[in-house]
């Protein structure tokens, strides 16, 4: 018996030596402001599972609903991590699509009232739904064996209505 636990011991430290680590190159992360808008939840991938500070993708949503009015995003970008573990620059290109609802008040005695309101967001929107271009340059923490990560990024925006490029977004979450 002392042998089998002996042997089973060994094979579990050599294939331990031997193993190789695991990068972290999902993750799934809250992020405020960024490309999402007001906020949005989003999973995020490397296209090469090697290495973390390659190309990879984003896909998010975000939204809310109150008092009669309501508003719903859903962020994709592709985007690139250079720099070498746990730091990383981060870059990216990508769009938004977004769809809102807001209250309409009828007050019925004004004949020629507007009931329907112009909706922006930073710039403005011509209707909804509606599509945001959103840009990134940012810092993003990977720890080299996954777990907390947080980023921090400047997020242009622009439609056809103009650029805004002081946009910013911070977001906190897991890596793996």
């Amino acid at each position: 018996m002392k042998k089998i636990i002996f042997i089973g011991l060994l094979f579990f430290s050599l294939g331990t030596l031997f193993a190789q680590e695991k990068l972290p190159t999902k993750s799934v992360y809250l992020e405020l402001g960024g490309p999402g808008l007001p906020y949005s939840f989003n999973y995020d991938f490397r296209f090469n599972q090697e290495k973390v500070d390659s190309w990879g993708m984003r896909l998010g949503f975000g939204g809310f609903a109150m008092d009669g009015e309501s508003f719903f995003s859903l962020p994709v970008m592709a985007n690139r991590l250079m720099g070498k573990g746990p730091h990383y620059f981060e870059i990216g290109l990508g769009a938004t699509f977004f769809a809102f609802k807001q209250r309409q008040y009828d007050y019925g005695y004004c004949t020629n009232c507007v009931t329907d309101y112009d909706y922006n967001f930073i710039l403005d929107v011509d209707g909804s739904p509606s599509v945001m271009g959103t840009m990134n340059f940012g810092y993003r923490k990977v720890p080299v064996d996954g777990g907390f990560m947080w980023k921090i990024n400047i997020n242009p925006i622009f439609n056809n209505n103009g650029f805004w490029p002081l946009y910013a977004g911070v977001g906190f979450g897991y890596a793996f």
